[in-house]
């Protein structure tokens, strides 16, 4: 009976690495611009997302029943996946900056350097 539970637990684990990382790439591709994180970060944030999702569509709508694979849970998984990355993206100043340094002149010297190298190498490649 112990081989039973362990292939059930590794086929479940297997089906959620799959669907956290199909919903974090949802997620992804709706939220504009460039998005931080790799793949690992990507199924963490969608198995997160569809945890955190379905705990608030059952919060408030407790007589819903929603199960994390199907398309309902596709959906607030994805939004879930969506406000984990929204609020990563706030937090971390890819939107909003402190002043006009953004409070990290060495910060904000990097990012304009490594855009001026990029526009310089795409010059050279139309060339």
């Amino acid at each position: 009976m112990q081989l039973d539970d362990l292939e059930n637990a590794a086929k479940l684990g297997f089906m959620w690495i799959g669907f956290g990382t199909v919903v974090g790439l949802a997620a992804k591709a709706i939220m504009p611009g460039r998005d931080p994180g790799g793949a690992v970060a990507t199924l963490l944030m969608g198995v997160t997302g569809t945890v955190i999702g379905c705990s608030l569509l059952k919060f408030f709508y407790p007589a819903v029943e929603v199960s994390p694979i199907s398309i309902l849970g596709f959906s607030v998984g994805t939004g879930g996946a969506f406000l984990i990355l929204a609020f990563y993206k706030v937090l971390g100043g890819y939107w909003f900056t402190e002043g006009e340094t953004g409070g990290q002149p060495e910060v904000v010297r990097a990012r304009a350097r490594a855009r001026q190298r990029r526009r310089i190498n795409e010059a050279q490649l139309d060339d």
